[in-house]
């Protein structure tokens, strides 16, 4: 099947991608492509003070515009693409809030799909919808026949803060997407068979995405103390064990690729408690397990891996 994320694309965007994050901004440029897997042409990672951006959905995010322009100036400097006006861009998971709706019947009119669809994201994303920009790209339909959604919203007054920043430097921001479906690429990207799982986290929780022939089954996004996190990742993975027992009825194994990104979850630790709750002997997948050969230098996949995938959408 075709990768969803890739339909929210289109042929002109760049091979060049930004990546912010809490502490962090990542610029790429990506080469390759066409079954020979994907290298870095540039690329550069800043730390960012803490001060600097303040991920929220509902708070603002970017105290001070200049700042945050002045660093972003230098770091595509360093990377060798101060002259690059065109970019794709991953903004932090907590800017933004994603969700997957299933319909239960389907509508009988384009304008009635449009109420129930305008009913659903009110409660999903709990702000008026004029509040809101928002991005959907309909899915395959589910195991029982159902119409779906990917839906992505993000608040327009924290949106306008980054494209005031963009503005300030002369760049054109084509693609915003948040930080775990730029992430997600290398694993709709690529040929793993049957179901994969990304867990994108930060130290604010972590999301996660499970795939089923790269298309996407189940997206939460948590909230919780570090202490908390792993049983929260035990109880997602129990509702996916569940759940798969229910749609697929073959027995094999549940996961064929398990990707974990940020500094919010241990790779080691998430790969034990995948396999102590579904079975198997998965490890966390690396750069190279996806497709993507990272120079000699010292370049954090971590730091990359959401504008990385953006930017390969493209080739």
């Amino acid at each position: 099947m075709a990768n969803p994320i890739s339909r929210l694309t289109r042929p002109w965007y760049p091979s060049t991608a930004l990546g912010l994050e809490k502490g962090t901004a990542s610029i790429v440029e990506v080469d390759g492509g066409r079954g020979k897997g994907f290298s870095l042409r540039r690329a550069a990672t800043v730390s960012l003070g803490e001060s600097a951006i303040q991920p929220s959905f509902d708070q603002p995010n970017v105290p001070d515009s200049a700042e945050l322009a002045a660093v972003l100036s230098e770091l595509a400097t360093s990377a060798g693409l101060i002259r690059q006006k065109k970019w794709s861009v991953t903004l932090p998971g907590a800017t933004t809030r994603t969700l997957i709706l299933t319909l239960e019947t389907r509508p009988g009119s384009q304008r009635e799909l449009e109420e129930v669809l305008a009913w659903k994201m009110d409660r999903g994303f709990g702000v008026p919808l004029n509040e809101l920009s928002v991005s959907r790209e309909a899915l395959p339909k589910d195991s029982q026949g159902r119409d779906r959604y990917l839906v992505v919203a993000t608040r327009m007054a924290v949106l306008a803060e980054y494209e005031e920043v963009f503005s300030s430097l002369g760049w054109r921001a084509g693609l915003i997407l948040p930080r775990h479906l730029g992430e997600a690429q290398w694993l709709t990207g690529n040929g793993f068979k049957g179901d994969t799982l990304l867990v994108s986290s930060s130290d604010e929780g972590f999301t996660a995405m499970v795939f089923r022939d790269k298309q996407p089954i189940i997206l939460r996004s948590i909230l919780c103390e570090e202490q908390e996190r792993e049983d929260e990742f035990y109880r997602l993975l129990l509702f996916y064990r569940d759940r798969r027992g229910a749609d697929v009825a073959e027995a094999s194994q549940m996961l064929s690729g398990l990707l974990v990104t940020g500094t919010g979850f241990s790779k080691v630790r998430a790969s034990e408690i995948v396999n102590e709750t579904l079975g198997g002997q998965l490890r966390a997948l690396r750069a190279t397990d996806v497709g993507l050969h990272l120079p000699a230098k010292d370049l954090s996949f971590d730091a990359i891996a959401a504008p990385a995938g953006l930017a390969a959408l493209s080739l």
